[in-house]
């Protein structure tokens, strides 16, 4: 099983006066990051890697806190990567048990070549803070789940 994890929300990119890669997580955001603790309890984590901007990197941190794993960075998790480094990633047989954290873009394109527009019963969605866990076998998708971004004011109210 791998986790596709798109960042939490960030804020305006907009009204955020440094480069982008430097757009930390908003308040929100942390609560997202906070809700995979959540998400993925239940699944076995080996391993995190992460796009390099400060976004994706507040993500999974606390994932990675919490599990006692390091978040590795990798290039072709980066907003400018091409989505067929994030595909060879999804399906390399060593990356199971593996949270990738990166962005829209990449995801969408991603999926869609993965999955099509409809699969297992699931909308093919990816919002900010969401999760996509996909089980890899042989080079193709086998089953999908997507995961709705969870806060910690919905962990609170028993979601």
């Amino acid at each position: 099983m791998l986790y596709l994890v798109r960042p939490a929300h960030a804020g305006d990119k907009r009204a955020w006066q440094g480069p982008d890669s430097l757009r930390p997580l908003s308040a929100s955001g942390g609560q997202e990051a906070h809700g995979l603790l959540t998400q993925l309890r239940d699944y076995p984590i080996s391993r995190i890697l992460s796009g390099p901007a400060v976004r994706c990197l507040q993500t999974v941190q606390p994932l990675a806190e919490h599990r006692d794993l390091r978040v590795e960075t990798a290039d072709a998790l980066g907003v400018d990567a091409y989505s067929s480094g994030l595909v060879a990633l999804l399906l390399d047989p060593v990356a199971s048990e593996t949270v990738l954290c990166s962005h829209g873009e990449l995801i969408g394109e991603a999926l869609t070549r993965l999955l099509g527009h409809d699969i297992d019963g699931d909308n093919l969605v990816w919002p900010k803070g969401s999760t996509w866990a996909l089980e890899v076998q042989d080079g193709q998708v086998q089953h999908s789940h997507y995961l709705p971004p969870l806060r910690l004011q919905d962990v609170k109210a028993g979601y």
